[in-house]
């Protein structure tokens, strides 16, 4: 039985609370183009169960406008206004930086310190990443993981399991040394069937998901001074999810799978 080697990190709503900045660019995007949609908070989380922006607004058509006829082919259409939303993110997080969630950098830090690795398995758009790692923590940063996995690298985006495979692949782990860190339903399918072990970090988007089959369900990932709440699994010793509450917890769940 292998050890806990590697943490493999969902990016939006996992490292930081970016779905409310991606939900704005989408709506600049629109506006841009002429459009009258705007996607309401409400709204948002509901799209929020269709991964890919591409196909979120493909939904949105699909759902909501089945009448609307895009000026070209449609697939080139939002292409294109995926772009220019990817674009306005991107300088949205240039121009200000955005905090990681509680607890992140630290347990990222601390598992760096430890001789974990780190990978990135993510949805989002690669330049998303790029921008959240450079601005929100380091310019350095995106030398800080030995896999960025992430966009179009794999045919089916999350819930299917794709994206965690060619991270691992990349990686050359297996999934008995890995924990994936997630903040949704669709993220956390994707890693547990992937074979992944999963602990949650719930968000104001995603706090009323069914998290069933996560080792560790938690608000946060907690700081000492700002303790965590943990909403289902098991209970760490310290106030926050550390490197030594992963190793118990790795250890814990593949104990109960063998």
């Amino acid at each position: 039985m292998s050890g806990l080697t590697t943490l493999l990190f969902d990016v939006d709503g996992t490292l930081a609370d970016t779905e409310e900045i991606h939900r704005q660019s989408f709506n600049k995007a629109f506006r841009q183009a002429g459009l009258d949609w705007d996607w309401s908070q409400a709204l948002y989380g509901e799209l929020l169960g269709v991964t890919g922006g591409k196909e979120r607004i493909k939904y949105y058509l699909a759902t909501y406008l089945p009448d609307f006829e895009p000026p070209r082919n449609l697939d080139e259409y939002v292409a294109g206004l995926h772009a220019a939303k990817t674009d306005i993110y991107t300088r949205t997080m240039a121009a200000g930086e955005l905090p990681l969630r509680p607890g992140v950098l630290r347990l990222i830090e601390e598992a760096r310190a430890a001789g974990l690795r780190l990978g990135i398995a993510t949805t989002t758009t690669p330049a998303n990443v790029t921008a959240l790692l450079q601005h929100s923590i380091s310019p350095e940063a995106l030398d800080w993981f030995d896999v960025i996995a992430a966009g179009a690298v794999v045919p089916a985006k999350k819930p299917a399991p794709d994206i965690y495979h060619y991270a691992m692949q990349a990686m050359d782990v297996s999934p008995d040394e890995c924990l994936a860190l997630e903040d949704s339903a669709n993220g956390l399918r994707s890693a547990r069937d992937a074979g992944l072990e999963t602990v949650i970090t719930t968000n104001e988007y995603t706090r009323d998901h069914d998290f069933t089959g996560a080792a560790l369900v938690v608000d946060t990932l907690g700081e000492p001074e700002a303790p965590m709440t943990v909403l289902s699994g098991m209970q760490c010793e310290k106030p926050c999810v550390d490197v030594e509450c992963l190793r118990k917890l790795h250890a814990a769940s593949r104990d109960g799978a063998s």
